[in-house]
């Protein structure tokens, strides 16, 4: 049995000697390990981007949308509230409002909200404190209304005028004293819900007053833990259908409600699939990479057992045995691919940081990428050098010796 030392030295000495050979052949998996680390490395990298922007909207939150004016009034209010495993309940309903201030209007979403509404919704107050359920006509302003939207800051304890028009087309104006400035956040993209940074919230009694109705678009509410999310977002879904005398047999059916609702746990779910469809997409495309680049090697192996016909021969004729010549040849294909994953994995890892840092995403790096990019580098490397190997180890040691 040939030494494994001696095949190490043999080895490195034929892929040495062929310096630019071995780097066209290793580069074929350079590519595609590069590529399975830099995907994986990415899809982790959204998967904690997508959990980080849902945290900050909000942690274990269920939201209430009504599809129908007239359907959520304080009656529904007091029943989500009362639904065992809510921590908080805040009605809301959105108007798009004529906003003035020092003489400059600019058209701004006005939030009416409940105090519940900060803690649901982790909304940041920089300056100032956020709204109670006793204040009337006060505001808090997102970061982009206070700082960028006017020709002058806006500060705690200025006041704004706020228009609203009416369904029946009339309208109404109101001075609202600026309570609080919330801390810039860019992550309502999950729900589609409003951007916190240019939305001003006002409490949700006002606003119904000045729209001049009573019921509510909505709720948005908060449960003690993430892992009751679900239990309590379905307790809540079957005490509204009750409520608004929706059916049993058609509470699974969205169709059939005036409302629709979902929670935290159903968003992750959609995002992770989302995210895991994408990865295994990209991947699939590194994969051809790998197979070129597996190819890749046979083909080099395969021309590298032709040019040492008479080399094999007279390995043969020292002593070395067809094993022996197999061991070698799959050694030499092995190192070649190992090379390649390594070189690979460091391209992967500083590839994807790069992207990562320019989409503004958090690097993430799972140790197990390393060991990866190294398992697949010596499968490739081990299949891709077998049937050269098993060329070379069944070459007649006569003839081979006799080849010009």
């Amino acid at each position: 049995m040939i030494d494994l030392k001696q095949a190490f030295a043999i080895a490195l000495g034929s892929i040495g000697s062929a310096k630019m050979r071995s780097t066209l052949t290793a580069l074929g998996i350079i590519i595609g390990v590069a590529a399975v680390v830099a995907n994986v490395s990415l899809g982790a990298s959204f998967n904690q981007y997508f959990t980080d922007e849902l945290s900050s909207l909000g942690s274990n939150f269920i939201i209430i949308y009504s599809q129908d004016v007239n359907i959520f009034y304080d009656t529904e209010l007091e029943l989500i509230r009362n639904t065992p495993g809510i921590d908080g309940v805040s009605p809301f309903n959105q108007q798009t409002a004529a906003v003035t201030y020092l003489s400059a209007t600019r058209q701004i979403d006005v939030q009416g909200v409940g105090e519940d509404a900060q803690y649901i919704s982790n909304l940041d107050v920089e300056d100032g404190n956020f709204l109670s359920d006793k204040d009337k006509y006060v505001a808090v302003l997102g970061k982009d209304v206070a700082e960028e939207k006017f020709d002058k800051d806006i500060s705690i304890k200025n006041y704004v005028d706020i228009t609203i028009k009416r369904a029946d087309g009339t309208s109404v104006t109101q001075k609202f004293r600026v309570k609080g400035i919330l801390a810039s956040e860019d992550n309502t993209f999950v729900t589609g819900g409003p951007d916190r940074d240019v939305a001003i919230y006002a409490p949700i009694k006002t606003l119904n007053e000045m729209l001049n109705v009573t019921d509510y678009g909505g709720f948005s509410a908060k449960t003690g833990s993430a892992e009751s999310v679900k239990e309590v977002s379905d307790e809540v879904d079957k005490r509204l259908a009750r409520s608004l005398g929706v059916p049993t047999r058609d509470l699974e059916n969205d169709d059939a409600k005036p409302y629709r609702i979902f929670n935290q746990a159903e968003i992750i779910d959609q995002l992770d699939a989302l995210a895991q469809s994408l990865t295994i997409l990209i991947t699939l495309v590194a994969v051809v990479a790998l197979i070129v680049g597996s190819i890749g090697i046979m083909n080099i192996m395969l021309v590298t057992v032709t040019e040492r016909t008479r080399e094999i021969g007279l390995l043969k004729s020292l002593g070395f045995t067809r094993s022996g010549i197999l061991v070698l040849f799959i050694l030499e294909s092995i190192i070649v691919g190992v090379i390649g994953g390594i070189l690979g994995t460091l391209m992967g890892l500083v590839g994807s940081y790069l992207v990562e840092v320019y989409l503004d995403i958090p690097p993430v790096f799972p140790f197990y990428l390393i060991f990866i990019g190294f398992f697949i580098s010596v499968i490739v490397g081990l299949v891709a050098g077998v049937y050269p190997a098993n060329k070379a180890a069944n070459l007649n040691p006569v003839e081979a010796l006799r080849h010009e």
